[in-house]
């Protein structure tokens, strides 16, 4: 009976983790996965993880790109990398300035993980710090515990190649694109295109606060120019090129011929919320982001 009554306690436990840790593990190819947060705002559940990271498993340990959007959302991600390898994670990077690309940081430090970001994350992170941080408390109260601003070990400024295990990666800043230092990071043995914050999928992006979203559209098309069959995005599940393309490229490219439009005939803000964004229904967050794209959009490009 003792037995039957641990039993049922690890089983209910078991539960209670997996329904405060909204993260989903896709495999994407061989010791490849995607680990895929969920797509709404940052909530005290999902521990500020409403994004996607990426895992690859090799012999001399994991390489997981991005930490998390705190010290119990990487606690989180952990979780879920256990559940497909018992290798320690060696190297974390981050590929952006965002939240959940680097607020996780210092739990995998302590567990002793070398961590990589390009020099303009490294720059927009330490420039950004303390009002990300407020906005986390805001957002997570009491679950921000342990959370704190813990930086690369290793920045580079264009391109860096590594060599982990028994696989190769490229990392690679090509310009801003949602943040001022986004990089995508480049599996040529696999194909596969771990692209942060410069691809999202499955629902709709904010034009980010690089506010730069012509420099946007370059970034993807340099990533594309590495022809990647998969691409774990920073926001959504894995993904063809022609889906990335759909939910990014073509909503970013649309979105600034319309406000072209509205400039080229003394058009204003107001005229740029009547935008017809239709199409992209289908994303998740429509509803709530679309007007705000809109003004964010225009604001940007009034200045360029």
């Amino acid at each position: 009976m003792f037995k039957v009554v641990i039993t049922l306690f690890l089983i209910i436990n078991s539960l209670s983790v997996l329904a405060e840790t909204p993260l989903k593990t896709q495999k994407v190819a061989d010791n490849v996965y995607a680990i895929v947060g969920e797509l709404d705002q940052r909530t005290p559940d999902n521990y500020a993880n409403n994004a996607t990271f990426g895992l690859v498993v090799t012999p001399s340990g994991a390489l997981l790109i991005d930490p998390g959007g705190s010290y119990l959302g990487a606690q989180q991600i952990d979780k879920a990398i256990h559940s497909i390898t018992n290798k320690p994670v060696k190297i974390v990077i981050n590929t952006g300035g965002q939240d959940h690309r680097w607020w996780g940081n210092g739990y995998f430090k302590q567990k002793g993980a070398h961590i990589i970001s390009s020099r303009a994350a490294f720059i927009d992170q330490k420039k950004r710090a303390n009002e990300q941080y407020m906005a986390l408390n805001r957002f997570l109260g009491e679950k921000i515990k342990g959370t704190k601003a813990v930086y690369a070990d290793e920045t580079f400024d264009d391109s860096l190649e590594l060599k982990f295990g028994d696989e190769n990666f490229l990392l690679v800043y090509a310009g801003p694109a949602h943040t001022e230092g986004d990089i995508f990071v480049w599996m040529p043995s696999k194909k596969v295109m771990f692209s942060g914050d410069i691809v999202f999928t499955d629902r709709m992006l904010g034009p980010g606060p690089a506010a730069n979203t012509a420099s946007w559209l370059k970034v993807f098309e340099t990533m594309l120019s590495y022809h990647p069959e998969i691409i774990v995005p920073g926001h959504g599940n894995p993904a063809t090129i022609e889906k990335a393309t759909a939910d990014t490229y073509n909503y970013i490219t649309y979105m600034r011929n319309q406000v072209a439009i509205i400039l080229d005939n003394d058009g204003d803000m107001q005229d740029a919320l009547k935008i017809d964004q239709s199409r992209f229904r289908y994303l998740k967050l429509f509803d709530k982001m679309a007007k705000r794209a809109a003004q964010s959009f225009f604001a940007q490009m009034e200045f360029e």
